[in-house]
């Protein structure tokens, strides 16, 4: 938005940006394997992993393509791994067939498995230095970040979006423009409810799922991700690390009651993370493993069910013109922010007035 020319304002809640939903995940760049084929998440996430690496490789934001192991542990999953395959081709991503428990610990040595499916083009990404330069490349462009300040109230005033906030003293100000993107993560159907003169469609109803992770203080001779097949609501417990080589296990699905995180590690569940994890690594000290940090999805229903896709609503004709609301951007949503960024872009482009 800068570099057409606009003047861009991001308001943010908190003392710095990406204080929820973007720093409290698993920081991988997924290539795209899980998605609905023709959906949201299944094209942003493929064209955004391109977008990232090459952003990446031009302002030296750290990452790896590690690769990844989508393990099988019978009969049962073995079907889900041929499923995801297809899904990936679906998607435009290319993945060799599912290899024989041999042939994975030929790669991986201390994992129990049936079969397993590499994915070569998973990665680990510093999501804090990704933010950093995309904040950095915001002002150096003429944006402004401005911390500390809180939504109250959106009105619609002619051609305009009058926009209240509240700063950390207390004071109130209010700007106007026409152009609004709502892309408070936890927060945004809450945004959205603020506008004074109600929705021209139904809201999604907020679903909030906490994820868990444990990190691990010993040592396990593992080269790449390791991801047990997928569970309803999430991608199971699965082995990952940081840039500095720190092994986490995480995230499990516990959905939480209202529309306020909740940050704090549910502890109770060691156990049942030691009994998921000991199903491909069975040679894992559950006494080496710890409570390490929370993250919260912004998961949301529509008509009663969880949307697996993101929501982004624009409202072309309509009296809420120049309006973009971004809903359930979970994951795979760091891999893909570059291209929700032209998503939206191009949806504005679309509308009248924008250009």
């Amino acid at each position: 938005m800068t570099l057409s020319g606009r003047s861009v304002l991001v308001l943010e809640q908190h003392a710095h940006v990406g204080e929820e939903t973007s720093s409290r995940n698993s920081e991988v760049i997924h290539a795209g394997l899980y998605y609905r084929p023709g959906s949201l998440k299944a094209r942003l996430c493929v064209t955004g992993r391109r977008q990232l690496i090459e952003y990446c490789d031009s302002r030296q934001v750290p990452y790896r393509l590690v690769g990844k192991w989508i393990l099988a542990s019978d009969a049962q999953s073995e079907a889900k791994l041929l499923g995801i395959q297809a899904t990936a081709r679906a998607n435009g991503v290319a993945l060799a067939d599912p290899v024989s428990a041999d042939a994975v610990r030929r790669r991986e040595p201390g994992v129990r498995c049936s079969a397993g499916l590499y994915s070569p083009g998973t990665g680990i990404i510093d999501s804090h230095a990704l933010m950093t330069a995309l904040q950095s490349d915001l002002e150096q462009a003429g944006g402004m970040v401005v911390c500390h300040h809180r939504v109250e109230r959106i009105e619609r005033m002619g051609s305009q979006w009058s926009v209240r906030v509240r700063d950390a003293d207390g004071e109130v100000s209010t700007l106007e423009t026409p152009i609004l993107i709502n892309s408070a993560g936890l927060h945004s159907v809450a945004v959205a409810r603020t506008i004074e003169s109600g929705p021209v469609r139904p809201l999604p109803e907020v679903c909030l799922a906490r994820g868990n992770y444990f990190t691990y203080a010993g040592r396990l001779p593992v080269r790449h991700l390791l991801y047990p097949t997928p569970e309803p609501g999430g991608l199971g417990i699965h082995l990952t690390m940081d840039l500095g080589g720190q092994l986490r296990f995480g995230p499990d699905v516990q959905f939480l009651e209202g529309e306020e995180p909740d940050y704090r590690v549910d502890v109770d569940r060691h156990a049942t993370f030691v009994e998921a994890i000991h199903r491909y690594l069975p040679d894992l000290d559950g006494d080496k493993l710890f409570p390490g940090y929370a993250g919260v999805r912004p998961k949301v229903k529509v008509n009663g069910r969880i949307a697996d896709d993101f929501l982004i609503e624009t409202y072309p004709g309509a009296d809420w013109t120049g309006l973009v609301n971004l809903f359930g951007i979970e994951s795979p949503g760091l891999t893909s922010c570059l291209a929700i960024a032209d998503e939206v872009y191009d949806r504005l482009s679309e509308q009248s007035g924008a250009e």
